[in-house]
């Protein structure tokens, strides 16, 4: 899916939404009739399963304990019953609308920005390796890395630390959260070895095989060295940090270093991308596509 150059609204830049409608023209993956807990039901057995919860929870918490959370296409008189089903008969005031979730080039859009889309690439390429390794995020509470932990700063905004720049992240996998267990989907049991990382709480580390502060060791090189493994292919999130500094910090080790790009994804934080791209190159690291490899 292309923009058009000349067009002069654009200049052929597309939204994610736009840029996402290609993966939408087929059925695939689309939830085609109603489920009840993960089973192919009726709209009759649907409906009347969603009016019995509804009953259920307002008969035990009150009005104020339910909320609608709508598309933001739906039509004027499907959002009119909408708001007088909440307001006038549930008595609640709890209905939004969201016009990010109204087409599926936006579930589409949201996939591919948060990496969802990257897990069925790992999941197949990783069937053509024998050794596998899995690096995890394993932050303390109110960790170096985050934002909150710093009165007034915002995340993305940057801050010094005793081995230099630290980039300021949101709350994200803290250790023993959910938000930092391994995504359900991935698939790799044949996975040898998981190294957490950035579980010092003053250092942060985008490494796998070398924390921030550029001194501290995880033991992977050693690891891999001992095997006898001679290349890394790195894949993951993010393209622009984790993936970038565990690339060339392969490299450092002595490594052959390929980042699979089809199977990252990039948050690219003002120009980051092209910047890691460009440190990547000149420290070495290949740059293929999935289809580059051999594997089924």
């Amino acid at each position: 899916m292309r923009g058009d150059p000349a067009h002069p609204a654009n200049r052929g830049k597309l939204c994610v939404k736009g840029s996402a409608l290609g993966e939408t023209v087929d059925l695939g993956g689309r939830l085609l009739h109603p489920q009840v807990r993960g089973v192919q039901t009726s709209w009759d057995e649907a409906i009347g399963t969603v009016a019995r919860e509804f009953r259920r929870i307002l008969l035990a918490h009150g009005p104020e304990s339910v909320a609608f959370y709508v598309s933001g296409q739906l039509l004027t008189e499907d959002y009119y019953v909408a708001n007088k089903l909440m307001k006038g008969y549930l008595g609640a005031a709890n209905i939004d609308t969201n016009s990010r979730l109204c087409m599926a080039s936006s579930v589409a859009g949201h996939k591919r920005a948060f990496g969802e889309d990257v897990v069925p690439v790992i999941n197949r390429i990783a069937q053509g390796f024998r050794n596998v390794v899995i690096t995890q995020d394993w932050h303390t509470p109110g960790h170096a890395s985050f934002a909150t932990t710093y009165p007034g700063k915002k995340a993305f905004e940057t801050t010094r630390l005793a081995y230099g720049t630290q980039v300021l992240w949101p709350d994200h996998c803290v250790q023993g959260s959910d938000d930092a267990a391994l995504h359900k989907d991935l698939n790799i049991a044949h996975a040898q070895v998981i190294v957490r990382k950035g579980y010092n709480k003053g250092v942060d580390s985008y490494s796998a095989f070398e924390e921030a502060d550029r001194k501290t060791s995880t033991g992977l090189g050693g690891y891999l060295k001992q095997r006898g493994i001679k290349t890394v292919f790195v894949t993951g999130l993010a393209t622009d940090f984790c993936v970038a500094w565990t690339a060339m910090d392969a490299r450092k080790a002595g490594f052959a270093s390929y980042v699979v790009e089809d199977a990252t994804r990039a948050i690219d934080l003002n120009g980051s991308l092209a910047a890691a791209w460009k440190q990547m190159a000149a420290k070495g690291v290949k740059r293929i596509q999935s289809g580059d490899l051999d594997v089924a």
